[in-house]
């Protein structure tokens, strides 16, 4: 895990990835580090192994104000007087230096999350490829001229937003983090971001290399701390124009309101139980793939994972019989591992997910597979994979979204009987629709209530793909060209010309 150069920060972040346990000064603000105004700590934890990796900063109201601030100078600052050219230039030399510490960011990654190395490796590269998307962009970014008449000459600009915050989530903390910096700094904001308290490890080494690689100070801050606590701050405060949220529906209802208050623009990623519909003239075997991929991708830890499958009744034995099969072909094992499935994130999530199996089966559903903690895991919070069917649509499997590696079979008769399954909850993140049928596919993505509609695939699109939610699943559009958009806002400029005697 070398790299071209490094720093006090990152030579601690390394030894946590080497097993040695440290406080870590992980409140950068102004291109330094920091501990909290408060003085005080929290554990930041290996959910494979349940040790302490880290003690963290507990930033508070006095330490968001502090970033915010810093934040503001550098808008105002070298930040904000750059070229869009030249911003397009820092962006890339930033991507090139997180590339260079792939391998310590993976298994930064890896430990404080859980997820297979191999995943973690992954999130880093679409990282890169996220900044590098929007470094593209900064230079872009136009305006339009208005008709007026030949009195006027009237145009617009896209200018900053302003300082934004950005309170990310556990499940991807790098890959989340970039989803919206990288669009905020390609427009030209600057940034505090609150990463989750459960991994905050990447999100700090993220600040640091960004130091070294020449972001101007203040340009990225970090305030580590809890949700109730700094997470609040940030929302409230009057200096931060914007705020990007991905979390729960009901922790997003409070940043949403709170928000409000202050008429901050807001984008919300908020939770999913997201459908596919499966038809019985759909290729069986991809069709079981996309569910693999879909359902225990990440362990299940994803916003946008296929947790509600909806099969038709003709081919549900067969299909679930073979996706039973290759789910219990999954291996599960500590991230450092490097197999299939890691373990979930906390004890929190292992409780919860535990306490959705059991309401599960009390309600009546058959376990195919699945529902226990694998043999020889002690330690770890980990659960196997399961899979669901005879599932009570009313029941609280069917309808409250579990984070982990467990779906739910129904069965339908007609489309119209699985559209209307498919939209019957309050979520509309993602669905999808397995089909060989192509009218009848199109004639799906119409009616189903989703943000995004998937056709024979899972998790289909990248950077450049719009991605967001409807319903309680959120507002806005994060990544591609709609995503700079949540960074810009309008400006209009108008010249009345003097009138001319043309006689």
């Amino acid at each position: 895990m070398s790299s071209s150069w490094s720093s006090a920060v990152m030579t601690t972040l390394m030894e946590v990835a080497t097993g040695e346990a440290h406080t870590v000064p992980s409140i950068h603000i102004a291109g330094a580090e920091r501990a909290a105004q408060s003085g005080e700590t929290f554990a930041t934890i290996d959910p494979s192994s349940e040790k302490i990796l880290a003690h963290v900063a507990r930033g508070g109201a006095a330490d968001v104000d502090a970033a915010a601030t810093a934040a503001r100078e550098a808008l105002h600052g070298p930040w904000g007087r750059m070229s869009p050219q030249d911003r397009h230039a820092a962006l890339m030399t930033l991507a090139a230096a997180i590339e260079g510490h792939a391998e310590l960011l993976a298994r930064l990654e890896t430990l404080d999350c859980g997820k297979p190395l191999s995943a973690s490796a992954g999130d880093v590269r679409g990282a890169v490829a996220t900044l590098r998307y929007n470094a593209g962009a900064a230079d872009k970014m136009h305006g339009i001229s208005v008709p007026l008449g030949p009195d006027f000459v009237d145009f617009t600009e896209l200018v900053p937003l302003g300082v934004t915050g950005h309170i990310t989530p556990w499940n991807f903390p790098l890959g989340m983090a970039m989803r919206s910096l990288a669009p905020a700094l390609a427009a030209g904001c600057t940034a505090v971001l609150k990463p989750a308290e459960q991994t905050p490890l990447t999100t700090l080494a993220l600040a640091d290399i960004a130091r070294t690689a020449g972001i101007p100070p203040g340009v990225i801050n970090v305030v580590t701390g809890l949700g109730e606590e700094a997470g609040a701050a940030l929302t409230a405060h009057p200096l931060v124009s914007g705020i990007t949220f991905t979390g729960s529906v009901e922790t997003g209802r409070i940043v949403g309101a709170e928000a409000g208050r202050t008429l901050k623009s807001v984008v919300l990623e908020l939770g999913g139980k997201n459908p596919m519909i499966v038809f019985a003239d759909a290729d069986l075997d991809r069709a079981v793939a996309a569910a693999i991929e879909g359902g225990f991708d990440n362990t299940g830890q994803v916003c946008s994972s296929s947790s509600r499958l909806i099969v038709e009744r003709s081919i549900k034995d067969a299909f679930l019989e073979r996706l039973v099969a290759r789910a219990e072909t999954l291996v599960t094992a500590p991230g450092v591992d490097d197999r299939d499935l890691g373990p979930l994130v906390s004890a929190e999530q292992h409780g919860k997910v535990m306490d959705h199996i059991a309401a599960a089966r009390a309600d009546g559903a058959r376990t195919l597979t699945g529902g226990i903690r694998p043999p020889g895991l002690d330690k770890g919070y980990f659960v196997a994979p399961t899979v669901f069917d005879a599932v009570d649509p009313q029941s609280r499997i069917a309808r409250e979204e579990t984070f982990g590696p467990v779906v739910s079979a129904f069965a339908f008769d007609t489309e119209e009987e699985a559209i209307a399954l498919a939209n019957a909850l309050p979520f509309g993140l993602n669905a999808g629709v397995m089909t060989r049928d192509i009218d009848r596919a199109l004639a799906c993505a119409r009616d189903l209530e989703a943000g995004s509609v998937w056709i024979n695939g899972w998790f289909i699109g990248g950077v450049q793909a719009p991605t967001g939610g409807i319903k309680d699943s959120g507002t806005g559009r994060e990544r591609g060209l709609a995503g700079i958009m949540n960074y810009l806002t309008i400006k209009n400029i108008g010249i009345a010309l003097q009138k001319r005697d043309t006689g």
